[in-house]
């Protein structure tokens, strides 16, 4: 989940895709990488998409063929369809939270190890840019409409009905939260507890009070 992640898209996963997708892979990964760059080296508000383009070897129309706004090239990722393909890999009579604590901690794990500075550097700016945030919100749906899906499966149930679409998005918007409240205490908390969290209250409500 593009709120949650940050994965690079290595060579073995790209070894089963045609040449055509493998391209645009690469391509957007070459985008993001040197918007990730110019960010660092001069902030996100001075760095443009002609910048970018410059950067990556593209031109500004490849640029926005494959990320209609700067905010897209932050928010998103390759990490999505494989969410859902690890959702579906599990045994089918699995509870559905312990599904989705095995998927979510991987993620997490994956996004840790490979990409920890990229990890931060979104969800620094998911806090403290007002027009990455919003995008965020608007890009939630796209995550969600996976997600109904997979649940639906699991659960025999319509995926266009009220009750899967409001625990869906529920997930999503609980998923997101732990991005920004790490970074706003400075990524000083361990992501991994951070989840665990997250998946207690949601699977049990709010906890009680500490005395």
């Amino acid at each position: 989940m593009t709120c949650m992640t940050a994965a690079r898209t290595t060579s073995a996963d790209l070894s089963h895709l045609g040449l055509r997708e493998r391209k645009k892979i690469r391509t957007r990964t070459a985008i993001r990488s040197a918007t990730y760059a110019l960010i660092r080296e001069q902030g996100y508000d001075a760095t443009t998409v002609e910048q970018i383009a410059e950067r990556a070897e593209v031109s500004p129309s490849t640029v926005f063929r494959y990320f209609p706004t700067k905010e897209d090239i932050v928010l998103t990722d390759e990490f999505d369809p494989l969410l859902m393909e690890e959702i579906r890999k599990r045994p089918a009579d699995e509870p559905w939270m312990e599904t989705l604590r095995h998927v979510m901690t991987k993620a997490v794990g994956i996004g840790l190890a490979e990409d920890l500075d990229v990890l931060k550097l979104r969800s620094h700016l998911m806090v403290q840019v007002p027009a990455v945030r919003s995008r965020m919100l608007e890009t939630m749906s796209v995550t969600g409409k996976m997600l109904t899906q997979a649940i639906a499966e699991r659960t025999g149930r319509d995926p266009e009905s009220l009750e899967v679409r409001i625990y869906t998005m529920s997930l999503i918007g609980g998923l997101s939260e732990i991005t920004q409240y790490w970074a706003e205490h400075d990524f000083r908390d361990d992501l991994g507890e951070l989840l665990n969290r997250a998946l207690a209250v949601m699977e049990h409500g709010l906890p009680p009070e500490k005395p």
